[in-house]
């Protein structure tokens, strides 16, 4: 598959240049970082910002491209002896999803499983959490009524964000969790929510009704850490 922009692809060339086929630069690079980068492994083209400009489809791509191996995409019943689960209730905006598995990465989640879709663009998700995606196992499931029941049936405790529910802070977290957020316009079904053990929220200090759900799902994810 094939991804662009320098910061997704540079993670790729430090932590997994193996995983690289091919690099086209459309830009040049001083001698030694250059050099360097033909010790890699990895074949390197040159090519006309034109020539690019296609291959990325007239976006953003800062003079890097890279055929990279394709991403395999994971079984979600291997997550079930895994203690920190984010399950994605119908997100579909491929910037807040590459920014949730960023922030999963960072923040000591295990595994994510996306629910209500049935395919995912993998490349700009690769792209938008700028690589971490190789580092973290991702799922694609649609149903998540079993999902959670799965869940539940392996000794999770199920916690889901929306305004409605109690302070994260006051929350008992269990060992073995999962925080499920729901969608960028409609949040948790009414019939998600009721099959969760806790419905949580963010405190907020002003009048302000919302956040975005990758920025709330980091805040949470934070507040959900088992010490």
């Amino acid at each position: 598959m094939l991804i662009y922009a320098k910061q997704p692809i540079y993670y790729l060339i430090d932590n997994y240049p193996q995983k690289i086929k091919t690099l086209y630069l459309a830009r040049e690079l001083d001698k030694k970082e250059y050099s360097r980068l033909m010790k890699m492994g990895f074949e390197i083209k040159r090519i006309p910002n034109e020539a690019a400009v296609k291959m990325s489809k007239n976006a953003n791509h800062q003079g890097f491209l890279a055929e990279v191996e394709d991403y395999q995409l994971h079984d979600f019943k291997t997550f079930l002896d895994k203690d920190f689960i984010v399950v994605l209730a119908g997100l579909t905006d491929i910037g807040n999803i590459g920014s949730i598995i960023r922030s999963a990465y960072a923040l000591g989640v295990d595994a994510i499983v996306a629910c209500g879709v049935k395919k995912l663009p993998i490349e700009p998700i690769l792209r938008t959490s700028t690589g971490a995606l190789v580092d973290i196992p991702f799922a694609i499931e649609h149903n998540i009524h079993n999902v959670l029941n799965d869940l539940k049936m392996s000794g999770f405790s199920t916690y889901g964000a929306d305004m409605g529910g109690i302070d994260i802070r006051d929350a008992k977290i269990t060992k073995k969790r999962v925080l499920v957020l729901g969608s960028e316009g409609e949040g948790l079904s009414a019939r998600v929510s009721s099959k969760l053990d806790n419905v949580v929220s963010i405190k907020m200090s002003h009048d302000f009704d919302s956040l975005n759900v990758s920025v709330a799902g980091a805040i949470l994810m934070d507040r959900m850490r088992y010490e």
